[in-house]
């Protein structure tokens, strides 16, 4: 393997990393809103 294509491979795990932390985040951030509309609906109905 040339380092050409050890250069092409490691970018392309980067990008698959930066994907992934993106996604994780954008579901944790989903998480976080789901549990305060959860919280506000539980003091409304008190």
């Amino acid at each position: 393997m040339t380092s050409t294509e050890k250069i092409a491979n490691a970018k392309k795990r980067i990008n698959e990393l930066e994907r992934l932390i993106k996604y994780w985040d954008e579901t944790q951030e989903k998480n976080i809103n789901k549990i305060n509309f959860e919280l506000n609906n539980e003091k409304l109905a008190a």
